[in-house]
């Protein structure tokens, strides 16, 4: 210590990176990857888009924590949620099953927007960040 100051030191890493993990790999897209302690999962809708908001929610929730558990982590640790609804008019009824699926004192930031989406059944599309 010199006047005072501590000294400040910087380390430089020029190893290899970290490993990228994924999960589901297809042709186009994977279901989920991990990278340095963080969960990407992809946009995850119902796999019946004939139910109403509340049946297809509860389908894309079910996902969500499938995946999560897959990775080794759960649903208090989501970082942030992006939400896409077809209809905005939904935005109460999404909110609902949300709101009873969420772990109290842990809400995620979120966004939620109005959204085609790629098929005219699918009524709502979650995409997750999380840690492990």
């Amino acid at each position: 210590m010199r006047d005072g100051f501590l000294p400040i030191f910087t380390i430089l890493y020029f190893g290899p990176s970290p490993m990228i993990q994924r999960f589901d790999v297809g042709q186009r897209m994977s279901e989920m990857s991990i990278f340095n302690g963080i969960i990407h999962l992809a946009g995850q809708v119902a796999e019946d888009g004939n139910q109403d908001m509340a049946g297809q929610m509860h389908q894309v929730l079910n996902a969500i924590d499938s995946l999560l558990g897959r990775a080794g982590s759960y649903k208090g640790k989501i970082l942030m949620a992006q939400i896409y609804l077809a209809d905005i008019s939904d935005f109460s009824a999404m909110n609902a099953i949300w709101d009873s699926w969420v772990v109290p004192g842990q809400t995620p930031p979120r966004a939620t927007v109005q959204a085609k989406l790629a098929k005219p059944e699918w009524k709502v599309e979650i995409v997750i960040t999380a840690a492990l």
